[in-house]
């Protein structure tokens, strides 16, 4: 059940969890359990991660960091082994990514005394790394045979209702979604306003891209915290940001139409 043509297949850097995911979703299919158990599940592991970075256990966060990464996976895998997308469960995934890593890195800022302003910088930072690997893998998704259908590329509007959902439920989410990636989305947009108009990008360059990706963001700080290196934590993921501008410059440059 992949999201993407055959053709357009590439070494996915930060979906390693995907595996554990296709577990995971083959384990719940015939169970009462939806994506939505899943995606809360996912969030009460990135908690109990937090608390770990707090308590300074930091081997036993990094192992709940990757494994909210599998679990991560595993809702949209099992909406599709149901056959029930929803825009509920694509958005409340979003806003419990978005609001876990800013509590990951508040956490962090609490154990090393970091500055203030450098982990709200860090935070913007990694919002915005993931910002343009999602714009350009959901353009990707789109231009793609039967691709994705609940992840569009300019999200401006309340979607309808898919069967099975709530209406109200949709709104709500769709409008917390729009205040917490909005700021995000428009300078991304900005950044690389005619990247939609482009068929396709190489496989080469959406692996570059897949170092932004929030799974590869996960394991880094994964990385540094079982390596004991938990102060540069902050200040890597801020100069880390410097990708940005090479990424949309080498799109720019090569893949115009």
């Amino acid at each position: 059940m992949s999201k993407l043509n055959a053709s357009d297949k590439f070494l996915d850097l930060s979906d390693y969890g995907r595996s554990f995911g296709r577990f995971l979703a083959n384990q719940l299919k015939e169970t009462r359990f939806t994506p939505i158990h899943v995606t809360l599940l996912f969030g009460i592991t990135g908690l109990i991660a937090i608390y770990c970075i707090l308590h300074h256990y930091y081997i036993s966060a990094s192992f709940f960091i990757l494994l909210k990464s599998g679990i991560d996976a595993a809702d949209g895998e099992l909406a599709r082994l149901k056959k029930t997308p929803s825009y509920s469960g694509r958005y409340l995934d979003s806003i419990f990514d978005i609001f876990l890593n800013f509590f990951f890195l508040l956490a962090i800022y609490k154990v090393t005394n970091s500055p203030l302003w450098m982990m709200l910088l860090a935070f913007f930072c990694i919002q915005l790394q993931g910002t343009l690997y999602n714009y350009y893998y959901v353009i990707l998704r789109n231009k793609s045979v039967g691709g994705d259908t609940t992840s569009k590329v300019f999200e401006y509007k309340t979607p309808k209702a898919l069967p099975g959902e709530s209406q109200k439920s949709v709104t709500i989410l769709f409008g917390i979604y729009t205040v917490v990636y909005g700021g995000f989305d428009k300078i991304i947009h900005f950044l690389d306003q005619n990247a939609y108009k482009v068929k396709t990008f190489p496989n080469w360059f959406m692996t570059l891209l897949s170092f932004y990706g929030l799974g590869f963001q996960l394991l880094l700080i994964a990385f540094m915290l079982t390596m004991g290196w938990i102060a540069f934590i902050i200040p890597v993921l801020i100069y880390y940001s410097i990708l940005i501008i090479a990424l949309i410059g080498i799109r720019k440059s090569f893949f115009i139409r």
